[in-house]
């Protein structure tokens, strides 16, 4: 595949790290950026520095800020855009999208209006046949991009393909499993969010690590039940991109979600916290569609709600704590 020039729509952290695995395994890659100012950063000192601050980044990475310029001609295009924005820049790029076209997601939200997926709304936008799947898994963009080992997931309902497209980094560093769950795959990098903004609350309050190991362990419940209401593979849960994902994000403080969370949890307002972020911490809106969804499938997501309840209700997290500690006492694992 070295000789496919590819497509990285999103210049973000995340966004550079892929281009930065692709550019590694000798591939061309074109990175959309929707700031000309960042475009010539990359291009001309070889960094990113709002985004990866001290990484230098290939130089066969070529930012573009026109998406038709970046997308055109791709039979490989990677999509890592906020969940919220996924859409608006999905249809600027539809018209310069080719049929059989891969794309391949590494997005982790859910979206507000519609409840769907990232690869959901993929299909939904382009109205041409391509091939979808989604990337996955416990993975700090810092880290990527300095070599240190990665293992992560790539999903897609055919396993034929997510087996084709294992081979299509080839980094030493760089370990990717393959999956046919898309729908596990892509609700476990979602709900974590949710969860890792928990833990980061309940670490701000102080509440200890027995809390926070409960937290966790509670919350992958949670996980695990609206998964499978929703479609998923339980057995999804247990894998990188399931538990993996969730313990990396709720216990490291590189974690945006974490990070929040303890800010939260140390008396800061939500709203404060985020007008003042570079980065988007896909928790705080995703905690809005996991409700909805657990409406939806009927299940019971009692710590999820809780940080539902502080982001959008103003609940103090105390009394969160509290409703969680006193709630009737059930079997450990109920459905």
């Amino acid at each position: 595949m070295p000789e496919l020039s590819i497509a990285v729509v999103g210049a973000g952290s995340w966004g550079t790290a892929i281009s930065e695995l692709l550019a590694k395994s000798g591939y061309d890659v074109h990175l959309w950026a929707r700031r000309e100012e960042q475009c010539m950063e990359i291009n001309s000192e070889h960094t990113n520095g709002r985004y990866l601050p001290g990484v230098s980044i290939s130089r066969k990475i070529k930012a573009l800020s026109s998406i038709e310029d970046a997308v055109s001609g791709k039979k490989i295009i990677f999509v890592v855009v906020p969940s919220q924005h996924m859409r608006d820049v999905l249809k600027r790029a539809l018209p310069y999208i080719e049929k059989d076209t891969i794309i391949i997601s590494a997005v982790k939200g859910i979206e507000n209006s519609t409840l769907m997926r990232p690869t959901q709304i993929i299909q939904d936008v382009l109205d041409r046949h391509v091939t979808v799947a989604v990337l996955s898994g416990p993975s700090f963009a810092k880290e990527v991009v300095l070599g240190l080992p990665t293992a992560v997931t790539i999903s897609a309902r055919d396993i034929n393909i997510a087996r084709q497209l294992q081979h299509l980094i080839n980094v030493d560093t760089f370990r990717l499993y393959a999956s046919d769950d898309v729908i596990g795959v892509e609700l476990g990098g979602c709900l974590k969010n949710v969860i890792a903004l928990s833990a980061g609350v309940c670490d701000g309050v102080g509440l200890g690590k027995n809390a926070r190991a409960a937290i966790i362990t509670r919350g992958l419940a949670e996980m695990i039940r609206l998964g499978v209401r929703a479609g998923a593979k339980k057995e999804t849960f247990s894998g990188l991109s399931g538990i993996g994902d969730l313990v990396l994000t709720s216990t490291d403080d590189q974690s945006r979600n974490r990070t929040v969370g303890l800010r939260i949890g140390r008396g800061e307002k939500i709203d404060d916290i985020v007008r003042g972020m570079t980065m988007v911490a896909e928790g705080v809106k995703t905690s809005i569609s996991v409700m909805d969804l657990a409406k939806r499938y009927n299940v019971d997501m009692p710590v999820s709600e809780e940080i539902y309840r502080i982001l959008n209700q103003g609940k103090e997290p105390k009394a969160s704590i509290k409703s969680l500690l006193g709630r009737t006492l059930k079997d450990e694992h109920y459905e």
